[in-house]
């Protein structure tokens, strides 16, 4: 397993992951079920959903293969896939400068990607500070439609 500690800047409450050369949009992918699972879906790009609009603790996760549900420990737990065509992986804010984005070496192939959020209801009055931090796992594995195995109580 190879696991990176990041700090992104989620602006408008996400953050995505995308094949490198992926012309997908996620403009109309964030329907109302979308912002709901805090998970969005495009041809070679996810969108990650916040409840933070600022910067926010992610722990991304390369994997071999699908890991036990850890349910007891996360508020949120969805799942979707990813097809790399070319690679390499971007991970970015929306807003973020796409040239200096994080990338990481990847095998083309579809992905299944797993988002675990804990924390989703420590958020200060202003919404600018809390405890939220999202676990980013992926391994490879036949594309799914994305899956709520767990939904956040709003």
């Amino acid at each position: 397993m190879k696991s990176h500690r990041l700090e992104l800047f989620a602006d408008y409450h996400q953050f995505y992951l995308q094949d490198e050369t992926a012309e997908g949009n996620l403009s109309d992918a964030w329907d109302e079920a979308a912002t709901r699972r805090m998970l969005a879906v495009s041809a070679g790009v996810v969108g990650i959903g916040t409840a933070r609009n600022t910067n926010v603790p992610v722990t991304l996760e390369f994997l071999e293969s699908e890991p036990p549900g850890d349910f007891a420990n996360f508020d949120h737990v969805v799942e979707g896939s990813l097809v790399v065509a070319t690679g390499p992986l971007v991970v970015a804010g929306c807003t973020d400068y796409f040239p200096d984005a994080l990338r990481f070496d990847v095998e083309p192939g579809a992905f299944r990607v797993r988002l675990s959020a804990s924390g989703l209801d420590s958020l200060s009055a202003d919404g600018l500070d809390g405890e939220d931090h999202y676990l980013v796992q992926l391994w490879p594995g036949h594309p799914i439609e994305p899956t709520v195995l767990k939904q956040r109580s709003v």
